[in-house]
């Protein structure tokens, strides 16, 4: 072999050898952050007062209650709607019902009464059972629509609540010393979901 076909040779074995030594012993640069995420629940807080809405006694038909009780947002979450759920039970004191003592009381509620100018609710307590009104609809001053006004947090509404005890010019008799004792549960729901976009918000 002539002299210059070994040094090409010398030179080829010589570059790959770099060639397999870069490959296997190669350095880099590298960073790296560490970043503290906290992912904090709000609540939903309502409040209502008084927590005792109506105590009467001697009541006979014709006779009118108006009341007035307060909703509250005390958390930190905005609430959408306010759901009343209605139960009751009837005291028979005589064992002589032919019919059901709610069906004779008229409910009505105002919601701020200031602003609205129709009725949230207009319905007998027994029919009132099956239904589950957001109390928190409004006129819509428009038509005859209503919106949905929920309480912002911080937020206090005044309801206004009419019960009738109807008379119907019928016998009634049925129901003297009769009791209802009525439970409304206020059910407060979240609004719906919102999309965080930028920095820390």
């Amino acid at each position: 072999m002539s002299f210059t076909g070994k040094v090409s040779k010398g030179l080829m074995t010589a570059a790959l050898g770099f060639s397999l030594m870069g490959g296997g012993t190669y350095a880099y640069f590298s960073d790296s952050e560490v970043t503290n995420n906290t992912f904090a629940a709000g609540t939903l807080d309502l409040s209502v007062n008084p927590e005792t809405i109506v105590n009467l006694d001697n009541l006979k038909p014709g006779d009118e209650i108006q009341r007035e009780f307060t909703l509250s947002n005390d958390g930190t979450l905005d609430i959408s709607k306010v759901l009343l759920e209605t139960s009751y039970t009837v005291n028979d004191v005589k064992q002589n019902n032919n019919d059901d003592f709610a069906k004779h009381i008229k409910v009505t509620i105002l919601y701020n009464q200031a602003n609205a100018t129709t009725p949230v609710v207009e319905t007998t307590l027994y029919d009132l059972q099956n239904q589950t009104p957001d109390i928190t609809e409004i006129d819509d001053f428009v038509g005859s629509d209503t919106r949905p006004d929920g309480l912002k947090v911080g937020e206090k509404e005044k309801i206004l609540v009419l019960f009738e005890f109807v008379d119907n010019d019928a016998d009634q008799n049925e129901f003297q010393g009769d009791a209802l004792q009525v439970q409304w549960k206020f059910n407060a729901e979240q609004t719906e979901g919102t999309l965080y976009e930028g920095d820390n918000n």
